[in-house]
């Protein structure tokens, strides 16, 4: 289906990876010119895109700092922007006819998906030591850890599938659901699904930024949660 489908990069390079590669570069530049927009010309009180980039990314660290608090929400909010800004456009960029969402393709948010794996994998190693970090994938009982230990093992290895596989099946149907509509309808008409599909595009950029926090603030404050969990326990006990 894909290839009866019109798209101005696939008129020029065909379909395939091609195809992929063209879109990612197309949101690539308009990243670079939206950001350089922004940072061209920094005034006190921020006007035109400066102040909607400013409001993104004020927008961005108060979302890490309810997940993962003040220091880590902006330790890690370069990361976590950034991360949106990609999956916004390439969200995004689909909606337009004769463009393609480059995270349609399985093949484009799986490594993004790998790549925060990774990422918080190392950084909770980092804060906490190998063994201090493992040693939480095996639960507080430890005569439960040799179940445990495998069970989170499994549990993080499917979050590379949950993030990419979320991100790639919500983008893709979208995209089908406008190609169906637009052979359908004049373009006029589906007024209201665009506005859906923008919304939904939105909805998923704020998805894959949240669990990125979440899955940090659950690598880096292993030790805020272990005391969490002590303190309720010391208070369910002294309440029997």
């Amino acid at each position: 289906m894909e290839e009866t489908v019109f798209t101005f990069i696939g008129s020029i390079f065909g379909h395939g990876d091609m195809l992929t590669i063209g879109h990612l570069v197309l949101v690539t530049v308009l990243i670079v010119f939206v950001t350089t927009l922004a940072t061209k010309k920094l005034n006190v009180v921020p006007r035109g895109m400066q102040n909607i980039m400013e409001l993104y990314l004020g927008g961005v660290l108060s979302m890490g700092r309810d997940v993962v608090g003040e220091k880590y929400a902006r330790k890690y909010l370069p990361l976590v922007a950034t991360i949106g800004l990609f999956v916004f456009f390439s969200n995004m960029i689909g909606i337009i006819p004769g463009f393609e969402s480059p995270t349609s393709n399985i093949n484009v948010t799986l490594p993004l998906a790998v790549a925060v794996f990774i990422y918080y994998n190392y950084e909770g190693i980092k804060k906490n030591g190998v063994i201090d970090y493992f040693a939480h994938f095996m639960g507080p009982v430890p005569a439960l850890a040799p179940l445990m230990f495998p069970i989170e093992i499994v549990s993080h290895i499917s979050r590379i599938i949950s993030l990419s596989f979320r991100l790639f099946g919500n983008i893709k149907g979208d995209d089908l659901f406008l190609w169906v509509l637009l052979m359908l309808t004049p373009w006029i008409i589906p007024l209201v699904p665009f506005a859906m599909l923008s919304f939904m595009a939105v909805l998923q950029t704020f998805i894959f930024m949240i669990l990125t926090y979440v899955y940090l603030a659950g690598a880096v404050l292993i030790d805020e949660h272990d005391d969490h969990e002590s303190t309720n326990t010391e208070r369910a006990t002294a309440t029997v």
